[in-house]
């Protein structure tokens, strides 16, 4: 948490693999980031991160089955796996019966329950959240935050989300607060 240019998308688009720290280094599973070439960390960010956005990100004239099964592409997964590992995603999302459909035939909170199924389908060791929550209504961020909260303890993704909402943040395991791009002890 933290207020507006505090740092939060900084730090997770760093977590990320997207943006490089200006000084220090970081390690991704025991590997300096910053020595990593670019096809180096598109492959971590395609098989260990998984991303929701607020803004969901999805590709708007792909089905949600096609937008789930789109890193699945990337990783070089067969056609038959990755069609079953994006539906078994979109069923554990509550979306089984609407992987037909395109994002403008979903509502908010729909779109960003395919764009959580995406960030796991490939069963990543960390998902990063950026505002999952902050293009949506009350009751559907309250139903995406506790789908996600389910979805971390039954798959055991380490899960990172950065929230303005309080009342969500109260709700996690731990709160980590930025100010002026520096984390504020506990």
């Amino acid at each position: 948490m933290g207020p507006s240019g505090s740092g939060k998308s900084t730090l997770m688009n760093m977590i990320g693999c997207l943006d490089t720290p200006t000084n220090g280094t970081y390690e991704f599973e025991g590997e300096l980031v910053h020595e990593m070439d670019d096809n180096q960390l598109a492959s971590i960010r395609n098989r260990k991160i998984g991303f929701v956005f607020q803004t969901f990100n999805l590709l708007p004239k792909a089905t949600a089955l096609r937008n789930v099964e789109v890193p699945l592409i990337y990783a070089n997964i067969s056609r038959v796996d990755r069609l079953e590992q994006a539906k078994e995603s979109l069923t554990a999302v509550g979306l089984g019966d609407r992987m037909h459909h395109k994002p403008n035939e979903l509502s908010g909170g729909q779109r960003q329950r395919v764009a959580i199924a995406r960030a796991l389908v490939n069963n990543p060791s960390i998902m990063l959240a950026d505002e999952p929550t902050g293009n949506l209504d009350h009751d559907s961020a309250e139903q995406v935050f506790n789908l996600l909260a389910e979805l971390v303890k039954k798959t055991g993704v380490a899960a990172l989300i950065a929230t303005h909402n309080p009342e969500l943040a109260e709700k996690m395991d731990r709160v980590l607060r930025l100010e002026n791009g520096i984390l504020v002890p506990d």
